[in-house]
């Protein structure tokens, strides 16, 4: 399976989701920025649900940044271990990269949303969305957040993502309370390689998305 690009595959999730949801009421669909709120709004318009946005920072290595360490989202870091053992990161050089990535979280939260405020999750159903899986840190991040949020906590969070790998996937299941992929390819090399056009979103699709556009 390839996809056209983020919206068609954010459609034909939309049908898998439906139909794991089911007759499931309250039900919002939260993007992760900046391509899975594109797949997201596909999502959200088919299923009737509102959007919102949920900021996550992935962590990168410094002089690395292609290379995750980690994530941040909402206060809530989670580190890929194997990776900050591999490199013998220091602690105090992953505390500074996350306080600056914190602030970034901060800004873009308020820049994406703007004045509206986020759309309420106590006693939803909560469906994460992302363009794909690779190492699993920004989805596992996302999802947690949410868990521990202790005012406005989803009754059920549900990840949806086109694709991601075998093992990813199955790492995730434990996270939340269900896995939605369509595609898991056992020789997974990126994302990317699954879109026809996996061209970078901009800041102002995410706005315009957001906003109804």
């Amino acid at each position: 399976m390839v996809f056209s690009d983020r919206a068609d595959a954010g459609r034909r999730l939309a049908l898998a989701v439906g139909e794991r949801l089911g007759t499931a009421g309250n039900v919002v669909v939260l993007g992760l920025p900046r391509g899975g709120v594109v797949v997201a709004a596909a999502v959200a318009q088919a299923l009737h649900a509102p959007l919102d946005v949920l900021v996550v920072r992935k962590l990168g290595v410094p002089g690395r940044p292609e290379l995750a360490l980690g994530a941040v989202a909402a206060g809530t870091r989670v580190l890929n271990d194997d990776v900050v053992q591999a490199l013998r990161l220091d602690r105090r050089l992953i505390d500074a990269v996350t306080a600056v990535e914190l602030e970034v979280l901060r800004h873009r939260e308020q820049e994406y949303r703007g004045v509206r405020p986020a759309v309420p999750l106590l006693g939803a159903t909560a469906v994460v969305v992302d363009d794909g899986l690779a190492t699993g840190a920004t989805a596992r991040a996302a999802v947690r957040a949410l868990r521990e949020h202790a005012t406005d906590r989803p009754e059920r969070v549900v990840l949806a993502v086109p694709v991601g790998p075998p093992d990813t996937v199955a790492s995730l299941t434990a996270e939340v309370d269900d896995v939605v992929c369509l595609l898991r390819p056992a020789a997974f090399m990126a994302v990317g390689e699954c879109y026809r056009d996996f061209a970078q979103v901009q800041d102002a699709e995410v706005r315009r998305l957001l906003a109804g556009g």
